[in-house]
């Protein structure tokens, strides 16, 4: 086949498996808008939609604008983050909702520089977003489309090398149609998603498998070509439990960069001794100190072994109870309190208040 009609012929056949088999029900295809369509783009990234769709309402019914995400506090925002990680998206979306209302007037910027110059968004994101939402015809180049393409032609690269990307790039912008680019963008990620998975793809059900290189070769998972494999660096950490008297306990706000940024965690500390030093100073000298199982919090690039301190504050005969100050940025919050939704927790600091609740 000649690339003209390969590219046709790919288009035409995805999308007509897209009318009777692609997913048109999810919540970011309701009352489509830049908006709504920007916020799901994001929330996926990295995320599968079973996962995101219970977040996505949730920031939806709290932001159902962009003006109510512009005008929230950071903190308000990563508490409606807390638990889809990467959290850099989630300030990344704050800061970029700002600007939105700062240089267009709360409108979403209609050219494909001007949504890749937002905090956040790149070229695959910004072609979904106008094209999806806006009617512009943009190739997206995700990692589904990745798979997708890589497979079809069973590319021996792998994606993330800069010269396999950008034939990639190619090549999606050469599958993309004329009509119905806005279809075939949420088609091809649908293939990827349901179909052409990472493992175990379906190749039977597939409406391209009879151009697909790989599946003529027979070693479909082998395309396209793998990142070479790096062990993962191990990490060790304490996150020490403060617990006052009555009940309150100490959070302290993590750094803009960095793991968990903007984020509220127990302190994080490298030695028992600083568990210690911590304990005392908040909590006076009496606290005891508890050590809980530790557990691995894996990052995409290292796993981080993570031992839980539990200290409660046993006030000494004479001795007032109350915060100790010394220096940081924190403050003590009840358990109840955290339940609510007001505070932006990392997950493993999620899972340890839990634990804290049934205690």
């Amino acid at each position: 086949m000649t690339d003209a009609f390969e590219s046709q012929a790919f288009s035409q056949r995805l999308l007509e498996w897209f009318d009777v088999y692609g997913r048109h029900d999810l919540p970011w295809q309701k009352a489509i808008n830049p908006y709504r369509v920007w916020v799901s783009e994001i929330m996926l990234q990295q995320t599968q939609v079973a996962t995101v769709i219970p977040y996505y309402e949730k920031f939806m019914q709290r932001f159902p604008t962009v003006q109510d995400l512009a005008a929230a506090e950071q903190e308000t925002v990563l508490a409606h983050w807390a638990g889809l990680g990467y959290y850099a998206r989630g300030r990344n979306l704050h800061k970029a909702a700002q600007l939105i209302m700062e240089q267009y007037d709360g409108e979403f910027p209609v050219t494909l520089e001007e949504v890749m110059a937002l905090p956040g968004i790149g070229r695959s994101t910004a072609g979904a977003i106008l094209s999806i939402a806006l009617g512009k015809r943009h190739p997206i180049l995700d990692g589904n489309v990745k798979r997708v393409l890589g497979r079809f032609y069973a590319l021996e690269s792998w994606p993330g090398e800069k010269q396999a990307e950008n034939w990639l790039w190619h090549k999606a912008d050469e599958h993309t149609p004329a009509e119905r680019f806005a279809d075939y963008t949420q088609a091809i990620m649908d293939l990827g998603a349901t179909l052409c998975t990472r493992s175990k793809p379906q190749c039977e059900s597939c409406p391209v498998a009879k151009g697909c290189r790989a599946l003529q070769i027979g070693t479909v998972t082998d395309y396209p070509g793998k990142k070479p494999k790096k062990e993962k660096p191990i990490k060790e950490t304490y996150l020490v439990m403060l617990q006052k008297s009555d009940g309150s306990l100490w959070l302290e706000e993590r750094p803009q960069k960095g793991i968990w940024g903007g984020l509220w965690s127990f302190p994080e500390l490298q030695s028992w001794q600083e568990c210690e030093d911590k304990a005392q100073s908040r909590l006076g000298s009496q606290t005891s100190l508890l050590k809980w199982e530790p557990f691995r919090h894996t990052f995409s690039h290292y796993h981080l072994d993570i031992t839980p301190v539990f200290a409660q504050q046993k006030p000494a005969v004479g001795e007032t109870e109350g915060d100790y100050p010394i220096g940081g940025v924190g403050r003590w919050v009840r358990l109840e309190e955290l339940a609510q939704d007001k505070i932006g927790l990392p997950a493993p600091v999620q899972k340890l208040v839990e634990q804290l609740q049934n205690y």
